[in-house]
This record gives C-alpha cells, structure tokens and sequence, in this order.
C-alpha cells in the first residue's frame, strides 16, 4: 500500500520535490529548521552527515524511545 505524504513543512524547499530515499540520503541541513553550522555540530559530535544518519543515531533513538514511553 503506497503511502504518501507532505513533506513541504518538514525539508527545505530544494528537497521538497525530492524521494524519501533522496531525502533519507541528503544532508541532516535538508531538514527545514537545521542550519549548516547545526549540522556541522552533529557531524562533529556524533558523526552525522546525512538525515539516515540522524534517523538511525543511537543517542537520538534512546532519546525518542523514553520520551515516547512518557517521560516527558
């Protein structure tokens, strides 16, 4: 079942036209609200570099978890 979805207030104009397998793919400041200098940070301080890399961080996924068991 294909499952569609607007991606126009999550990624940055130039990737909004993009597949989700070229977003997953593009660099973390493809993601409307995180600058380059944010994503120099990330790339640092965790080694992140594209939005995969973000979506399958270990940190950020423990983090994820807890806050939706709750604990807010």
């Amino acid at each position: 079942m294909p499952v569609t979805a607007d991606l126009t207030t999550l990624v940055d104009k130039a990737y909004q036209d993009k597949s989700l397998t070229e977003i997953v793919a593009a660099p973390v400041a493809a993601l409307k609200g995180v600058s380059e200098s944010d994503a120099k940070l990330l790339k640092d301080a965790f080694g992140i570099v594209t939005v995969g890399d973000l979506g399958r961080n270990p940190y950020f996924r423990t983090a994820q978890a807890l806050v939706n068991l709750g604990g807010e």
